[in-house]
């Protein structure tokens, strides 16, 4: 399902430019901020070195390379410049700005290769593979969920992420605003348990073992520490094991985030139960 390349985000690097009558006659796409502009392949002209110098694919591949090794405050026009073997001067005659190369890495990495619709689709199945999928770019590059959520999707990418979900909705009984209020619920999951799986393998690479994440290791201590006259409520499922997952064998829910995401899909089946009524 996944696609790990971002020719999508230039192949129309230079498609569109200042050239072109009718682009220069739209103000609406002319109003694009810079690396908006770019991703969708509506790229003013620049006069560049020689041909093949340099490409917006190979900058925002170099950046990437370097968020995935040492994170994303590595990143600078600099940096990325240098290795290249350029200077950061020769950068900003494709991207402006640093702020435009995040985004445009955001963009890159969230190329999926969906596969078409066969219309008969089941929409928890759907939504399950859409959460897998989409919190997965958190594990794959840790850098993404550094990057602040600044406003709804705008990008080629990420408005296919957003049609590829309402599909799963495609022939609910719901309006507009419900099947959005739906995606943002699953989105925000989907983003939520891939922080948390991020921030695991992390520590792991870190030297810290899965045990002394999930607190198994300190569960003795725990159950020391934690009493019932401080903690009423936490007090029976820290001395039960569950707070740390000490029994598993007792544990009849499963994996917790695919728990918690079956819970979500109930929630809406719930809904929908409620509208037919």
């Amino acid at each position: 399902m996944r696609k790990e390349n971002n020719a999508d985000l230039t192949q129309n690097e230079n498609v569109h430019t200042d050239s072109t009558a009718d682009t220069d006659n739209d103000e609406v796409l002319q109003s694009l901020p810079n690396a908006l502009a770019i991703s969708w392949g509506y790229v003013k002209q620049q006069k560049r070195g020689p041909k093949g110098e340099l490409s917006i694919k190979m900058i925002v591949d170099a950046a990437i390379a370097i968020a995935d090794k040492d994170g994303l405050s590595a990143v600078s026009m600099n940096r990325v410049a240098q290795s290249l073997g350029y200077s950061a001067m020769s950068l900003y005659r494709y991207i402006q700005s640093k702020e435009d190369l995040i985004l445009l890495m955001q963009e890159a990495v969230c190329a999926y290769d969906v596969l078409p619709s066969t219309g008969d689709e089941d929409w928890r199945e759907g939504l399950r593979e859409f959460v897998r999928v989409t919190a997965s770019v958190f594990c794959e590059h840790p850098w993404f969920g550094d990057i602040p959520v600044s406003g709804v999707p705008m990008t080629p990418n990420h408005l296919r992420i957003v049609d590829w979900a309402l599909r799963s909705l495609r022939n609910m009984p719901v309006n507009d605003f419900e099947k959005m209020s739906f995606v943002l619920l699953v989105s925000s999951y989907a983003r939520s348990i891939g922080l948390i799986q991020r921030d695991l393998i992390l520590a792991v690479r870190a030297g810290k073992s899965p045990e002394a994440f999930s607190g198994l290791s300190y569960t003795g201590a725990l159950k020391q520490l934690v009493t019932a006259e401080a903690y009423p409520d936490l007090y029976p499922i820290v001395a039960s094991g569950a707070y740390t997952g000490e029994n598993e064998v007792e544990n009849t829910v499963g994996n917790d985030f695919d728990f918690g995401l079956e819970r979500i899909l109930d929630g809406i089946q719930a809904f929908l139960d409620r509208k037919q009524q």
